[in-house]
């Protein structure tokens, strides 16, 4: 196939983003000198921004981190976790077992402790100077673009819900035409707040840097978050916000394709990223041929046996006790691949698979509380750099602003990330004060020693693990350039409860591109999957971004995904 636009070429450093204008503040950065890391953070922060109806100041921003000099991978959680005050209970009745819209599903924002400890730990510049960019594309506005105006028109009820989503989103209480100038005042105030306390500050990079964070956690923004939840019956508290620490964690990792892969922990998603690689490394998938019917339909059996296991086990480690080395292991990778039969398709999502004296918490019990029909939810982002030393950086921000009201006066929300908990009791993810909810956006980073480091992921719930599987084999597998690789057509499975409440299945629903030939299709219902026909580059089916660093020849090739307004820029 031929893409779109052409693969980014570079022989020194690249950024690749959601947004083309934060690939283009992470290139600044690394134009001024700054490292992967201080150019990943202003991407994301810029994504804050640029694509506040998906990524928000006071989301998540899971991270991961290599480290070329040292040859290490480390990831920063950039996730909150439910307030003190949160109870199972108080969602089981009062709420009938639903997470609601509004502030009672918000968690603590993790977003700015992550972008402050990225810079600390391992950047090179202040948070003054990443901040920039963004804080000029709120304060100064840009052009709204078709995916944020699609996200504005479909959810512009929700919005309306409350006065400060509406004031932002709806001026003048009408959608903003793709092209007119969008600002968002009272969020270029917050982070210029951040800035000129940090600015303000004495002492150490690293202490001023801390500065910035307690802006944030500590000053004014904090007791704005936290009067408005004591207003408005929320849970957050001032000492909630005061308390909190992102963690910096050790990355999962297993070799698959020639490939060591690393993810973030069981708090998200990422491991069954793992999982659904080490079920297809089993197969000829080369032979099989690129999106054949035996191709799609082996990667979707084995998408399904991995989301059994993610629903049965997955959840916040500091928590409960998720069996990965087992899951991970070959020999109950052999088993469940066992399972697949090439001919049909399960009809729904499998049962998982059993771990032999396996007593940690999260049951099997009832997964899809359903409370009616799932309100529309757009969010997340992604970006990723490599510098000119070969450190990396991969982020995945999030957070919708439908869902959440707006704090007054921050123009952001409290982190609605709830959604992603389940009131079941004993469900490996379900709510408990100081726990995580179990998160879908999961960055990515690949790494062939001494040869290759590719920084990988998307946008899109449950499809993302998918949709980055597939871009990860077009590449690696197939041969595929890294455009090429992100725009070739796509297909997801959701046969597995929805990570958002109210969790709701679609046993043996197939979406797929409709790039993809009729008679693959054909074929593919023949063998028992119910397919749905994605439009052409639908966002649906996530927009991965990459960047391919070819060590040994000090070349990279990134990769946009056009499916979203995604850009990339490198030299």
């Amino acid at each position: 196939m031929v893409s779109f636009q052409p693969t980014m070429l570079g022989t020194r450093y690249m950024c690749s983003a959601g947004h083309y204008l934060a690939s283009r503040a992470g290139f600044e950065i690394l134009e001024a000198g700054g490292n992967a890391v201080d150019a990943g953070v202003a991407a994301a922060m810029s994504l804050a921004v640029l694509q506040s109806d998906i990524v928000n100041v006071g989301g998540v921003a899971p991270m991961i981190v290599y480290l070329a000099e040292t040859d290490e991978v480390v990831t920063i959680s950039g996730l909150g976790y439910w307030p003190k005050k949160a109870t199972l209970d108080m969602f089981i009745g009062p709420n009938g077992g639903a997470i609601p819209h509004g502030v009672l599903r918000s968690i603590i924002p993790a977003a700015p402790g992550a972008w402050t400890t990225a810079l600390s730990k391992y950047g090179t510049m202040s948070f003054a100077e990443v901040s920039q960019a963004p804080i000029r594309y709120a304060r100064d506005g840009f052009s709204m673009h078709p995916t944020l105006q699609e996200s504005i028109t479909k959810t512009q009820d929700q919005l309306r819900r409350w006065p400060s989503n509406a004031d932002i989103y709806l001026p003048n209480d009408k959608v903003p035409e793709v092209g007119e100038n969008f600002v968002q005042a009272d969020l270029g105030k917050t982070l210029q707040y951040m800035a000129d306390e940090e600015t303000a500050a004495s002492g150490s990079r690293e202490e001023r840097l801390e500065a910035a964070r307690e802006a944030f956690y500590e000053g004014d923004i904090a007791q704005k978050i936290a009067t408005y939840h004591a207003e408005n019956e929320g849970l957050i508290t001032a000492e909630d916000l005061r308390d909190f620490r992102v963690g910096i964690e050790a990355p999962v990792m297993r070799s698959y394709f020639g490939f060591d892969i690393y993810t973030c922990d069981t708090w998200c998603q990422g491991p069954v990223l793992l999982q659904i690689m080490s079920l297809l490394d089993g197969f000829d998938l080369k032979g099989m041929g690129h999106n054949s019917p035996d191709y799609i339909h082996t990667v979707l059996e084995s998408i399904k046996l991995a989301f059994a296991d993610r629903e049965r086990y997955y959840g916040d480690p500091r928590f409960i006790d998720v069996p990965l080395d087992h899951l991970l292991s070959d020999d109950y990778t052999a088993a469940r691949r066992a399972l697949i039969d090439p001919d049909q398709a399960a009809p729904s999502m499998p049962p998982f698979g059993n771990v032999p004296g396996y007593n940690g918490g999260g049951g099997s019990g009832p997964s899809a509380a359903l409370h009616g029909a799932a309100m529309i939810e757009y969010d997340t982002s992604y970006a990723c750099a490599v510098d000119a030393k070969g450190n990396a950086f991969s982020v995945t921000p999030s957070d919708g602003s439908a869902s959440t009201p707006v704090i007054p006066g921050l123009g952001m929300i409290v982190s609605g990330r709830g959604s992603q908990s389940w009131a079941v009791p004993e469900h490996a993810a379900c709510i408990a004060p100081g726990k995580r909810p179990r998160l879908t956006p999961n960055p990515a980073i690949a790494i062939k020693k001494g040869q290759v480091t590719m920084p990988f992921g998307t946008p899109g719930g449950d499809v993302q693990c998918q949709s980055m599987a597939q871009v990860f084999l077009n590449i690696n597998e197939f041969g595929m350039m890294a455009q090429e690789a992100i725009e070739a057509p796509r297909f997801a499975t959701y046969s597995h409860p929805d990570s958002f409440e109210p969790h709701q299945p679609d046993p043996g629903k197939v979406k797929i591109e409709n790039r993809v030939s009729s008679d693959t299709v054909a074929e593919l219902e023949r063998r028992g999957h119910v397919v749905e026909q994605w439009p052409e580059l639908t966002r649906a089916a996530g927009a991965v971004c990459t960047i391919f660093h070819d060590r040994e020849n000090g070349r990279l090739f990134g990769g946009a995904d056009p499916r979203r307004q995604s850009g990339m820029m490198g030299w």
